[in-house]
């Protein structure tokens, strides 16, 4: 694809998602807003609310004027109380106060979205608080796209409601992720030089990819298949999926580990590369 054809990939994959969470939250019952969901501290309520937040801010919404309770223990630095604060200004809204506003900001955002006027690599602001950098616009709607679909999934998993795992977001998740497992397993987990880790992913969007640490003691990562690697990890989409964004602790996953116990279990601890 082009880089203009990836925008507008990264675009559409970013409205199916979140248009399915609007539907998804349309008949939901009063009860299930406060179920938790395995993001840290936050219900399904709260998760819609991040979701607002992020994307409110996007637009250029004013930050709202909140003051954050102490005694949250899943704010344990900058970044998470910066994301929290717009998440708990909404705690006390009806769950009508907020798929009315899911909806506005959504009709708002696509709008934004579609007279955007700008080109790929421009660079853009990526909200975060202490994390806040500039990216080029390409990255910004695929790091959205991303976002949106693993809070999606963790909507449907709290509301066991499972769908769209192989979306055209799941796809953009699958890539993105897959690019982050060379640093993962070389510089996070310190496999060692000469090292290959093979990743068989099972599911709706199967996959195998090889890292392999070079010389350099760097990762790099292809779909090769390695008759013999030192370890081989295999698990479903959805595994990897909580294993990569910290939904699911390594050693309660349902993972085969072949090979290297040791070194498996190292990598899969450092898997995680989302807050």
């Amino acid at each position: 694809m082009t880089d203009k054809q990836s925008v507008q990939a990264y675009t559409d994959a970013w409205t199916q998602s979140i248009e399915s969470i609007s539907e998804l939250l349309a008949a939901l019952p009063t009860d299930a807003w406060n179920r938790a969901t395995e993001c840290p501290g936050w219900s399904v309520r709260d998760v819609v609310s991040h979701i607002i937040g992020v994307e409110s801010e996007l637009l250029g919404d004013p930050r709202p004027i909140h003051a954050l309770p102490r005694d949250l223990r899943h704010v344990t630095n900058e970044f998470t109380r910066y994301m929290e604060l717009p998440v708990d200004k909404r705690r006390c809204w009806t769950p009508v106060e907020i798929t009315s506003e899911l909806e506005y900001t959504v009709i708002r955002r696509s709008r934004a979205l579609r007279n955007a006027k700008h080109e790929p690599e421009d660079l853009v602001r990526f909200p975060g608080g202490p994390l806040a950098r500039d990216v080029p616009y390409a990255t910004l709607l695929r790091l959205r796209a991303f976002d949106v679909w693993v809070h999606e999934q963790d909507l449907r998993r709290a509301l066991r409601t499972p769908g769209n795992l192989d979306s055209p977001a799941a796809l953009v998740t699958r890539d993105w992720l897959i690019e982050t497992l060379p640093k993962q397993v070389a510089k996070r987990a310190g496999a060692p030089i000469g090292t290959t880790v093979a990743f068989d992913v099972a599911g709706a969007l199967p996959f195998h990819r090889t890292v392999r640490i070079g010389p350099d003691g760097r990762g790099t990562v292809d779909d090769s298949v390695v008759l013999a690697p030192e370890v081989r990890l295999s698990m479903d989409w959805q595994t990897f999926v909580r294993l990569c964004c910290g939904r699911v602790r390594p050693e309660t996953a349902i993972v085969d580990v072949i090979g290297d116990q040791e070194l498996g279990t190292r990598v899969l601890a450092h898997l995680a590369s989302t807050p």
